[in-house]
């Protein structure tokens, strides 16, 4: 990639890991802030007098915010210095669930969760570029993954422990938590992550401009359709594992610990597999998911095989590194977006593949049922990145 598209900050070799620690403390409080609240929906309902499906709005509101605001924010952000948009973001993100926290009824508190989520996905696509920017050429996609490191994380230790605190002291004392990492985001932020001028020449119309690319949209199909098996299996694990693999219901958040534990690993591995070979690394990620689901569908029998299982489920988040990378390259002087929009992606991943994955279910095939929903968008997703290939071989002969 070329000076031009993104430029390097130069920093003493010392200090390269601060910056990621403290962009990663912000994807902490984000991963958290998120899956918090489907642990404690019950108790949310019971605060704010609704029923627990009328609850699942708080969730919806928060995704519909990533979907919107990901791109909307770093379409107006793109030629601020990236430095100061970071912590206008979460500062933002702070206000929401501080907003949260507090509201005094069911609708304030859906339109609080809808404020929450508007930073969501440019925060990622913003720190990913930064991350990227410090990172030497040949370790890029690791610096990503490193910063991506705290969203998974969160799903290992903080998801539970906030649930456990909104279990004891109130689902408020979650999102004030949340809030917390966020102010304490904006402090580390302010201190180990350098200062740029931003790109004065950046405009609204050149961020747009990512659209126009084909290869954008090939991989925002990948993220959007290929990635949906994850939500498919993940969304309905709970009783697969209950009612399926005879785990007892007292064991499920080990196993969601699980899973935490495999995003971690995909997150490691995938992020080196993009470093050695981007797109390879893209459709080894990809063939692994498949493999995954299908080995789900299949073998769903003990709890010691549904270990495993989980495990491997998690892992599919071996192809996020690749992808955002890839994103990166491909979007030329519009990476703002193009960084920020595979978060609205995977949101629409989140949504898809819950919905197939339900009408699987309702429709009598049995709650491991997903994992051939999983398998169907995963193939789907490798047909997308199959045709991704075949653009880039034929643009390369075209120059």
């Amino acid at each position: 990639m070329s000076d031009d598209v993104l430029p390097s900050i130069v920093v003493p070799r010392s200090r390269v890991s601060a910056p990621e620690i403290a962009l990663a403390v912000g994807g902490f409080g984000i991963g958290t802030g998120e899956f918090a609240i489907m642990g404690l929906l019950p108790q949310v309902a019971d605060d704010v007098a609704v029923s627990v499906p009328k609850a699942g709005a708080v969730i919806s509101a928060y995704a519909l915010g990533v979907v919107v605001g990901a791109p909307l924010i770093a379409v107006l952000a793109a030629r601020f210095a990236r430095f100061h948009v970071l912590l206008v973001l979460m500062a933002l993100f702070a206000i929401g669930n501080f907003a949260s926290a507090v509201a005094p009824d069911f609708h304030t508190l859906v339109a609080a969760r809808f404020l929450a989520g508007l930073p969501h996905g440019a925060y990622f696509g913003v720190a990913a570029i930064v991350a990227a920017g410090l990172a030497v050429p040949n370790q890029r996609a690791r610096a990503i993954g490193r910063v991506m490191m705290g969203l998974t994380i969160s799903t290992l230790l903080g998801t539970p422990l906030a649930a456990w605190f909104g279990q004891a002291l109130g689902w408020r004392t979650a999102f004030a938590a949340v809030g917390g990492i966020s102010l304490l985001t904006i402090v580390l932020i302010w201190l180990h992550v350098p200062q740029d001028e931003g790109d004065p020449q950046a405009t609204p119309l050149r961020e747009l401009g990512a659209l126009g690319k084909l290869q954008v949209w090939l991989l925002l199909g990948i993220c959007a359709i290929g990635c949906g098996g994850m939500f498919a299996v993940f969304s309905y694990i709970a009783p697969a594992l209950t009612e399926v693999a005879g785990v007892s219901l007292g064991n499920v958040p080990i196993m969601l610990s699980v899973f935490g534990a495999g995003m971690i690993l995909g997150n490691i591995v995938g992020s080196r597999l993009a470093d050695w070979s981007l797109l390879p690394a893209i459709g080894i990620a990809i063939a692994f998911n498949i493999f995954a689901y299908v080995l789900f569908y299949l073998t769903m029998t003990s709890p010691w095989i549904a270990i495993i299982n989980v495990l491997f489920i998690g892992g599919g988040f071996a192809v996020v590194p690749g992808v955002q990378t890839r994103l990166m390259d491909v979007a030329g002087k519009a990476q703002t977006l193009a960084a920020a929009l595979s978060h609205s992606a995977f949101n629409l991943a989140n949504a898809l593949g819950a919905w197939l994955g339900g009408l699987s279910i309702a429709a009598g095939y049995g709650w491991t049922s997903t994992g051939l929903v999983g398998a169907i968008l995963g193939i789907a997703g490798f047909a997308i990145f199959f045709a991704s290939v075949l653009v880039d071989r034929n643009e390369r002969r075209a120059k």
